[in-house]
């Protein structure tokens, strides 16, 4: 499973940020980082009062994930 993994911040607060992730489970880590601004972007535009200041790919470990 791949995490698009970005922080998005309040456009009226900058310093208001939260973590979102969006989760895939059909495409490797290389597909994620070629796909990753097209999705992002997407998402912007369905939350117009956030920013998003940096985003990443990784590998979920799913041990590590509370249930």
């Amino acid at each position: 499973m791949i995490e698009l993994a970005f922080v998005a911040c309040l456009a009226s607060s900058p310093q208001d940020c939260r973590d979102y992730s969006l989760l895939y489970t059909e495409i490797t880590p290389m597909a994620c980082m070629m796909a990753a601004q097209p999705e992002l972007a997407t998402w912007a535009e369905a939350h117009p009062n956030l920013t998003i200041r940096r985003w990443r790919c990784r590998v979920v470990d799913l041990s590590e994930r509370d249930a």
